[in-house]
């Protein structure tokens, strides 16, 4: 019965969960899966011969050092303490309007989650900040928690996210055509961010005070605060579009950036650039180990012929394709919601990819899609790795009250998606011009 090759590929999947439920890492539990599946299909011979051929193919691959690449100059950028600078240029501008420091919290989240690519980076680097200051103004608890938390998810959607470059790299995709297209739904998920604070905040003026009116003179001088990072984003996104860099040189060209732009204004320390590099190097251990999973597990699957299987299948259903895609979608929600958004991609990419493919859709339309529809995990029970690091940096708030307020934006997330499901371009607009 087990000589059915579907049948090798479920088991192989059962394999894997029950290694990830034993509170094993997602990249190791998908490597033994992948390698133990591989054996049992093709023997331990051409297995290992399989496995050498594609790892290194894999990791000899010049792309793929894009990864480290970004995720050194978001540490630079963090270590340097540009954030601080980021949020009061905000404050400076929208602080006098209702809810303006919970705003000014979702603003600064969105700068830096274009130069990090990683949600809880951002999460906890500008709830360090947006907290106390939050606590200073006596805002609510529940809105303040809840703004910090959601904020930090645009560091999955806007680029560089770590997550479209894993994905680009797993299904082969052009990082820079992937980066260009989550710009406008970022913009758009962050000013729906934005009219939810404003809309709650007054009604219920309590829950967010509004600050004083700055001058013209103080907003004009916070903008200097702005420039290092708005000189990073266009070197890098603006260097791949106008096609001087490919994303690799992008990336290195960030990182050289980030280095030299606090050193030239002497506020990289000899101790946080030490701790930039330890913490650029394990998170980006941990994200290639992922990938090589990825690559051997999707292996596996490709061998036993799964994801065909489950194309042909999906592709003669009797049902419209929105209807196929409606389940994949009601399951990367789901999915999100049980384990880290990135792990979960990962695991899923080579089982849904080409069944999405073979339904005729785009592949930069589903990417963005399914990135914001995970997305939604990390501020959702019972994973929600962002509400425990809010949690984590103010005890005061119960991690049930975040879960709470976290509610509020739930609208705002699911416009974003209708959005771009009912109106695909745009997303695929602005790539259309750049390619």
């Amino acid at each position: 019965m087990m000589d059915d090759p579907v049948l090798i590929a479920l088991a192989g999947i059962a394999l894997m969960i029950v290694l990830m439920m034993l509170k094993m890492p997602v990249g190791f539990a998908m490597l033994l899966a992948g390698v133990v599946g591989n054996i049992f299909v093709m023997g331990t011979e051409g297995a290992f011969h399989l496995l050498a051929g594609d790892v290194w193919g894999q990791f000899a691959s010049y792309g793929l050092s894009v990864i480290p690449l970004f995720v050194l100059m978001g540490n630079f950028v963090f270590r340097a303490g540009v954030t601080d600078s980021l949020y009061r240029a905000a404050y400076q501008w929208i602080g006098h309007l209702p809810g303006g420091l919970a705003a000014t919290t979702l603003l600064a989240s969105m700068g830096f989650s274009a130069v990090c690519g990683s949600n809880s980076a951002t999460t906890a680097t500008v709830g360090t900040i947006a907290l106390p200051e939050m606590r200073k103004y006596k805002y609510d608890k529940v809105l303040a928690g809840a703004s910090v938390a959601v904020g930090g998810t645009l560091g999955v959607v806007i680029p560089p996210s770590v997550v479209l470059l894993v994905i680009a790299v797993q299904t082969e995709q052009s990082i820079g055509k992937l980066f260009v297209a989550a710009i406008i739904p970022g913009l758009i998920l962050t000013h729906l961010f934005l009219a939810t604070v404003y809309l709650y905040c007054r009604r219920n003026p309590e829950l967010g005070p509004a600050g004083p009116l700055a001058s013209w003179s103080a907003r004009l001088s916070s903008l200097a605060g702005l420039l290092d990072i708005l000189l990073l984003f266009l070197l890098v996104i603006g260097g791949m579009y106008a096609g001087w860099f490919t994303p690799t040189e992008a990336a290195a060209a960030g990182a050289f950036g980030a280095l030299v732009l606090p050193l030239l204004r002497r506020r990289l320390s000899w101790e946080n650039f030490r701790l930039a590099l330890f913490d650029s190097l394990r998170v980006s251990s941990m994200v290639v180990l992922m990938v090589a999973g990825a690559v051997v597990f999707g292996r596996f699957l490709t061998v036993t012929r799964l994801p065909f299987v489950l194309a042909d299948w999906a592709a003669a259903l009797p049902v419209p394709p929105f209807v196929i895609l409606s389940v994949i979608a009601l399951i990367y929600l789901i999915g999100g919601c049980l384990m880290d958004a990135l792990g979960f991609l990962v695991v899923t990419i080579p089982i849904f990819f080409p069944v999405a493919m073979a339904l005729g859709y785009d592949p930069v339309w589903y990417t963005i899609l399914i990135t914001i529809l995970t997305t939604m995990g990390a501020i959702t029970p019972p994973v929600g790795v962002n509400v425990f690091i809010v949690h984590g940096l103010a005890p005061e708030i119960p991690v049930h009250s975040i879960f709470r307020g976290i509610g509020l934006f739930v609208a705002a997330y699911a416009a974003c998606i209708v959005l771009i499901w009912v109106f695909p371009q745009i997303v695929l607009w602005l790539p259309s011009l750049m390619y």
